[in-house]
């Protein structure tokens, strides 16, 4: 199987040397519009094209407000400052996360909740955290929920949507109404992806994304904001621009702000991207049909978007019989020039989270990390032209 995978991946790429897990796709705009910026010399946190690239985003998800910022964990980490969360305040999010999600909690000085996965779509478990909510917390009288067991405030709750793959998130934000929790969507990995008709991170309260460099599409390093509310996008902005106070030459400030803005070079990278962002996603989705095709011919399961939502498929993600299958594969195909990658270790397994309490055995989390084999999913646009 490992040499029928290997031939397979290298076979599509069409690449006899070494084949990289995710990288960006350029083309001569990139140059041009930065060479244009840098010539207007509005390269920092001041220029038009960082507007520019919020409306597209906007128009692209039908976002009603898009705040740029510097990187995908600044959003994070402002969506909850914004959301109330402060010192000794629980956030509960999905134990099969990236570090930034649970980084994020604890830069507010609050306590991560780790809580399992379900296994179809890698994102959080509505019926985990129901089962958190009913049996560990209560609304009491100021109208927040609080945790029984440790007699703290839950102000807020992360959802991220795996690999680009769309979690329940109309399920989690019931649940969350239901008691008085902002639900964040960490979109970081899914532009592009949709459940139903609504994009990811429109769906929650706040919703994040990221343009890392192996993102979708990149601005080198960047995130933006998505909210639904007038109210919350000021003060995303606001708070993101060190909280200066408008004035046309005097320099003050309300609050402890933060130097987060999305650079003008990097938005403008980000607007040569976003013009290829629709054949870009077509062309992925070649890719992971590829890789489901192969799959089912070869009895090796790929990890498939679930019926009424689609998946932009930033990672393809295949599933080893158990661990030893898995790390065989890793050491496989990376010694023969394919790179591929486990998921990562889940939040309640790192070492500097093993002093946060874990509610309930996260067994969807651990199976999926002994499992997970994330594949080569660059865009190639020679393949599939």
């Amino acid at each position: 199987m490992y040499k029928d995978l290997i031939d397979f991946t290298k076979n599509l790429y069409e690449c006899d040397g070494d084949i990289s897990l995710h990288a960006p796709y350029f083309d001569h705009n990139e140059k041009k519009i930065l060479n244009d910026v840098i010539d207007s010399t509005f390269v920092s946190s001041v220029g038009k094209e960082i507007n520019i690239f919020e409306n597209e985003i906007k128009d692209f998800t039908l976002s009603e407000y898009a705040v740029a910022t510097v990187n995908g964990t600044s959003a994070l980490h402002t969506s909850l400052m914004i959301s109330g969360v402060s010192n000794d305040d629980e956030v509960i999010t999905q134990s099969l996360t990236f570090i930034a999600t649970s980084n994020a909690i604890i830069y507010c000085g609050a306590v991560p909740i780790f809580l399992d996965v379900d296994k179809d779509t890698l994102s959080l478990s509505p019926d985990c955290l129901k089962q958190f909510l009913s049996s560990n917390c209560e609304i009491r009288k100021d109208g927040f929920c609080w945790n029984k067991v440790s007699n703290r405030r839950i102000k807020s709750c992360i959802v991220m949507h795996t690999f680009g793959l769309a979690g329940r998130v109309n399920q989690l934000k019931d649940i969350c109404d239901e008691y008085n929790i902002c639900l964040i969507e960490d979109a970081a990995e899914s532009l592009g992806t949709f459940i139903g008709k609504a994009h990811t991170g429109t769906i929650a309260d706040i919703g994040i994304l990221s343009f890392n460099g192996n993102k979708i599409i990149t601005t080198g390093g960047g995130g933006m904001i998505l909210t639904q509310k007038k109210e919350l996008e000021e003060k995303f902005r606001h708070i993101t621009t060190t909280a200066k106070i408008n004035h046309p030459w005097n320099f003050d400030h309300d609050e402890v702000g933060y130097n987060y803005r999305m650079p003008n070079l990097n938005a403008a990278l980000g607007l040569a991207q976003i013009k290829k962002l629709d054949y870009i996603l077509e062309g992925k989705r070649n890719i992971a049909l590829s890789y489901q095709d192969w799959g089912r011919s070869n009895s090796v399961k790929f990890v498939c978007e679930l019926e009424g939502t689609k998946s932009n498929y930033w990672l393809n993600a295949l599933i080893a019989e158990d661990l030893e299958q898995r790390d065989n594969i890793l050491k496989i195909t990376n010694d023969n020039g394919v790179m591929t990658r486990p998921a990562w270790k889940p939040m309640h397994q790192v070492k500097i989270n093993q002093i946060f309490k874990t509610y309930e055995p996260l067994k969807n989390s651990d199976w999926l990390f002994e499992r997970i084999v994330c594949m080569p999913s660059s865009y190639i646009k020679e393949a599939y032209d």
